[in-house]
């Protein structure tokens, strides 16, 4: 099934042995969709398996076979922050994010998510983000619209060799610069936070101070490893939360469709030696905190 309207077909796999009717799969599967959605979409063809064969109502399940989708969500909440793309070349797109604006779709955002949006204004079916950034944080954001050349780039994430700068405006710190701090994170509660522990660091980031704003300071943040949220528990473990952080130190009502208050931190620039040419490449966001 081809990218439509900028959104990849999803699939869900039916294990081996899995016997009974497809429809009444889809409908315990995916309680929150309903039997009737189900039955539109397979009469539109819009429900195949990997031979694109068309899955109509009757359908039996057949298990070890791959059932194929597209994801719709009624009444998706616009999100009035534009993207922009700082770079693409025959590899790699670089795009600069908004706060607000998830990367991937999730939950409920769908096509109001950055790889959809950057789907659609440029045609480019493979495109892909090869890191993340929580939908919170604003800045760059590095996409692969080659298959045969993403997993060279995506290895530079998991070897380290990205160098990556953060912005961050936070309360004073009375301290002696430029900090290293490090400590152990683990899950925490509820699900999407996370939380410091006893134990070996796993997690280590330096922060500098650039400039004094009034009564905050713009700090410059370097993750020397890549722990969900990492950032954001660092600076509230030193007692300097990032201004209008709504999970840490403590996690806040959820904000629903409020953007009037978008957390200060921003993914300032993306460094490494390009694999494939050798060359040095730095690209940086032109947005301010």
């Amino acid at each position: 099934m081809p990218v439509r309207d900028g959104v990849a077909p999803s699939f869900i796999y039916l294990l081996p042995g899995q016997t009974g009717s497809l429809l009444e799969f889809l409908e315990r599967r995916f309680p929150a969709v309903g039997r009737d959605t189900w039955v539109a979409r397979m009469l539109r063809g819009e429900v195949r398996d990997e031979d694109n064969t068309v899955l109509l109502p009757d359908a039996i399940c057949g298990g070890g076979r791959k059932v194929y989708y597209y994801r719709e969500i009624e009444r998706e909440t616009p999100i009035p922050f534009e993207e922009s793309i700082l770079h693409c070349d025959e590899h790699l797109l670089v795009a600069d994010k908004p706060h607000f604006l998830p990367v991937t779709p999730s939950g409920r955002f769908l096509q109001e998510t950055l790889l959809v949006r950057l789907r659609r204004k440029t045609g480019l079916e493979h495109l892909t983000p090869i890191h993340r950034l929580d939908r919170e944080t604003a800045g760059v954001v590095i996409f692969s619209h080659d298959p045969a050349t993403r997993g060279i780039y995506q290895s530079l994430f998991q070897k380290r060799s990205m160098i990556k700068v953060y912005e961050a405006l936070a309360g004073p710190l009375n301290a002696e610069f430029p900090l290293t701090y490090r400590s152990r994170m683990v899950d925490g509660k509820p699900f999407f936070r996370m939380r410091e522990a006893a134990g070996e660091p796993n997690s280590e980031t330096v922060i500098k101070p650039l400039e004094r704003r009034g009564g905050q300071v713009l700090y410059e943040l370097r993750p020397n490893t890549g722990r969900k949220h990492q950032l954001r528990v660092h600076m509230a473990a030193l007692g300097i939360p990032i201004v209008n952080d709504a999970f840490y130190p403590e996690a806040l009502p959820c904000k629903g469709e409020d953007v009037s208050a978008p957390l200060k931190l921003l993914a300032r620039s993306i460094a490494f030696v390009d694999p494939l040419s050798g060359l040095p490449r730095e690209f940086r966001s032109r947005r301010s905190l």
